[in-house]
């Protein structure tokens, strides 16, 4: 029998806006934070994406009582949903009611917290996003997904100490080794000897995620019973199928067949009798480990780019300096002990703002560009450093 998690990253980052020190907003949120351009690129990931995507999960889950998913949705997605489009809580709300869905745990900011020196801060974040999320859905989770899949021995370490039962990483290859990603593994005994760590399986994700409307893929077209077969013929325990929530609409066009193909996917699986849909926490505690994954943390790894590691947030000068400038405002942030300010430190983690920095070329590169929605990474550099001036001058 293989058990099949089909987990989705459901994140909106919450932009800067460039040039704040023109506006005299009393509200340090919209003056800092590009409040149109956000509701904007909202209403339209809601309309391109979410929303027909929610519709599509929630009849199967209705018509189909063994199928089952699992979301990781961040708190600035949560925070931006309740600020803008509040009915978004309730069409995730009524996934939840089926009780054939998980949440699982992440950074409450989508944040670089969990390569800081000290856990402090990665903790306070997790706890916030682990009360939301129970808040909104009635979930404690007991699973994690660390910002972008970034993951070390001290991160799992980190994620067992707050309680959580797994935590997903990557299964890269340089990594795993002879190692499927198809099981459950654990961090070397000594760091962390509880919890367990999923293994995304990458090429059976990113057929989804990446190719399916490429046309130059020798498998194009991609049709569910296709998938479905390639996941009935695949060897091991569990099958851990992870992507991005904005595949279905935004990234992958509906002109692509993208909606249909997610539409019958549930169908076509559940005609093979040895694959069921399962979600995280159910497998748990059902598998062993089979091995142990030592990710030393000068080794760290992502699931981003070619590279996998935390190069495509900090592997330049301007990236690294900007991280060091937010991370070394928290001792400031604590004795200032504001609201408003520490809220502000905290949406200036967001991963995204650091990725709009990078400066790799070709593949890597178009894909930062298309998120970054900024004139070039030194904009993006320059938009992040004049909100931590600006923090400076508060503090």
């Amino acid at each position: 029998m293989a058990d099949i998690n089909l987990c989705f990253e459901v994140h909106q980052p919450l932009r800067l806006r460039p040039y704040y020190y023109n506006r005299n907003d009393k509200n340090l949120i919209k003056r800092l934070f590009d409040e149109q351009r956000n509701e904007g690129i909202l209403r339209r990931v809601i309309d391109k994406c979410y929303q027909p995507t929610n519709n599509i999960i929630h009849r199967n889950l209705e018509n189909l009582k063994d199928f089952k998913v699992t979301y990781s949705i961040s708190g600035v997605l949560l925070d931006q949903f309740e600020m803008y489009f509040p009915h978004m809580i309730d069409s995730f709300q009524r996934l939840a009611d089926t009780g054939q869905v998980e949440f699982m745990g992440q950074t409450y900011y989508h944040s670089l917290a969990g390569v800081y020196e000290n856990f402090d801060e990665f903790e306070e974040q997790v706890g916030m996003h682990s009360d939301k999320i129970n808040e909104l859905f009635g979930q404690k989770p007991v699973t994690f997904e660390n910002t972008e899949f970034i993951y070390n021995n001290k991160i799992a370490q980190a994620a067992q100490k707050m309680g959580f039962k797994g935590i997903f990483t990557e299964g890269i290859d340089h990594v795993m080794g002879w190692r499927s990603p198809n099981y459950l593994y654990h961090p070397p005994k000594h760091m962390a000897d509880q919890i367990k760590v999923f293994a995304r399986n990458y090429k059976l994700s990113d057929d989804i995620g990446y190719r399916f409307s490429a046309r130059w893929w020798k498998e194009f077209p991609l049709m569910s019973e296709k998938y479905a077969a390639w996941l009935s013929a695949t060897p091991g325990e569990i099958l851990n199928i992870f992507i991005d929530y904005e595949t279905f609409g935004e990234h992958q066009w509906p002109e692509t067949g993208i909606f249909g193909f997610l539409g019958q996917l549930p169908h076509e699986v559940l005609k093979y009798p040895h694959m069921r849909f399962t979600t995280p926490k159910e497998v748990v505690d059902k598998y062993p480990a089979r091995d142990t994954l030592d990710v030393y943390e000068m080794a760290t790894i992502s699931w981003a780019d070619i590279e996998r590691d935390t190069s495509a947030w900090l592997g330049n000068d301007m990236q690294r300096h900007a991280f060091q400038e937010i991370k070394a405002l928290r001792p400031l942030i604590k004795a200032k002990n504001d609201p408003e300010l520490t809220r502000i430190w905290r949406y200036l983690q967001n991963s995204d703002h650091l990725y709009y920095a990078c400066t790799k070329h070709w593949a890597d590169g178009d894909v930062h560009k298309y998120f970054s929605g900024l004139d070039n990474p030194e904009t993006a550099y320059n938009t992040v450093m004049q909100v931590v001036n600006f923090l400076k001058s508060q503090l």
